[in-house]
């Protein structure tokens, strides 16, 4: 990729907080590249790719995933049925979807073709909440090694996206992830779990994380495709139903 090279994290602007560099492309060379140095995509339809590196970082460590008494008897209540990598399109067309008070959406058409390439090539993943047949809930990121990247969620029945992160918590307590990556702060996130870490403190745990796909990534990056779709270990790691999701290891 010699064309565009990503600078170092350190270099990020304090304000906005994490922006690393702008422009090149969503090729999945490129999303990987980024992707195993800590570096993500956010940019709105009037802006150039803008990549981000923050300083603090967001994580969720599986095992500090929080469930709280009300959200607990949900789980037990409503019996959502779980599902992976079943309906990818239509989890991030609906995270995509306009929100109440916002304007627009930063998953644009691109956005949408670009994760849905790195899906095909097995490392873009959904999670998908149903039920009585219609998909209510989910979210999608990136998976490299022991790390997950989360991008985004939706819902449209209650607890449905928060249903969605307790599914992710679930595999990573079987010991699939190290950590959820939750990119930057937000209250809700915070009230499920997730916790700040420093940037250098991030990339050494991103580092071990990935440790395993690595070989295979950097010659993705280096314009040689796969000849196989990457494969999971957790694909079939998930219970049918939320009812035994609550009685699980991870809650």
């Amino acid at each position: 990729m010699s064309d565009f090279d990503f600078p170092a994290s350190r270099d990020a602007l304090e304000e906005p907080n994490g922006l690393l560099a702008m422009g090149g492309d969503l090729s999945p060379e490129r999303l990987l590249q980024a992707y195993s140095r800590g570096i993500f995509p956010w940019f709105s339809g009037n802006e150039p790719i803008l990549w981000w590196a923050p300083d603090p970082r967001a994580i969720l460590v599986p095992n500090q995933f929080r469930v709280s008494r009300s959200f607990g008897k949900s789980l037990k209540k409503r019996g959502y049925r779980l599902s992976l990598n079943t309906a990818f399109s239509s989890v991030i067309s609906a995270c995509a979807a306009p929100r109440p008070a916002q304007e627009g959406t930063w998953i644009l058409p691109k956005m949408i073709d670009a994760y849905t390439t790195l899906h095909h090539l097995g490392y873009a993943h959904s999670v998908e909440v149903w039920q009585d047949g219609s998909l209510v809930g989910g979210l999608y990121g990136v998976s490299l090694g022991k790390a997950f990247f989360g991008e985004s969620m939706f819902s449209r029945a209650t607890d449905a996206s928060k249903t969605a992160l307790a599914a992710l918590a679930y595999i990573g307590r079987m010991g699939y992830f190290d950590f959820i990556d939750c990119q930057v702060e937000s209250s809700h996130l915070t009230s499920l779990g997730a916790r700040l870490v420093d940037r250098t403190a991030f990339e050494g745990q991103l580092e071990n994380a990935i440790d395993e796909d690595m070989d295979q990534v950097k010659k993705i990056i280096s314009g040689n495709p796969p000849n196989t779709t990457h494969r999971v270990p957790w694909q079939n790691a998930l219970p049918e139903s939320t009812a035994h999701l609550y009685r699980g290891p991870s809650l």
